[in-house]
């Protein structure tokens, strides 16, 4: 009787730790959408010279976070920040989804911005990797600096080193893997 309560402790003292740190998401992002610089704009009344112009436009602005000058698209985006800061995300086919480079990398470094309503949308950052040839990426790391807990309303943008971002996270409300 001793031993098998003695290896129930032990297997409680094995599981419950690791069921506990399966826990700690702060955020999951299951999931991904790639950027369409421009969300609308205005032509200029028709004629056959200003049939193809338009007038102005409007960016496609994310909490103050300015996009590319291209269409860029993902295949895939997996994100999980902890509460201790700490993100990985897996990002499979991050390209040019136009111009005379579609298909391609552009030559592109990315890195991972979590921002939280809460907080005023600061910008909490990882490091940079290079995409891969065909667009995919891994990110391991801590962001900085920490995000709240809780973090409201929590957008992840995949960035660029100039600040315009590529690609959005889709939250995972369910927090499922």
């Amino acid at each position: 009787m001793v031993k098998k309560i003695l290896a129930l402790l032990l297997f409680l003292g094995v599981v419950y730790p690791l069921s506990a740190a399966a826990n700690d998401s702060l955020v999951k992002f299951k999931g991904g959408i790639g950027v369409i610089p421009v969300s609308s704009g205005v032509a200029i009344a028709p004629t056959l010279g200003t049939a193809l112009t338009v007038e102005s436009v409007n960016r496609n602005i994310v909490r103050g976070v300015q996009p590319p000058g291209q269409i860029w698209v993902i295949a895939d985006l997996r994100a999980d920040v902890k509460f201790n800061g700490h993100i990985k995300v897996r990002g499979k086919g991050l390209l040019l989804g136009g111009g005379n480079n579609i298909g391609f990398n552009a030559g592109q470094s990315v890195r991972a911005t979590l921002l939280c309503a809460n907080d005023g949308n600061v910008l909490h950052d990882s490091g940079l990797v290079p995409l891969e040839a065909n667009g995919d990426f891994r990110i391991d790391d801590m962001l900085l600096p920490l995000p709240p807990n809780p973090c409201d309303s929590a957008v992840l943008l995949i960035r660029n080193p100039a600040g315009a971002w590529f690609a959005a996270g889709i939250p995972n409300l369910g927090n499922d893997d």
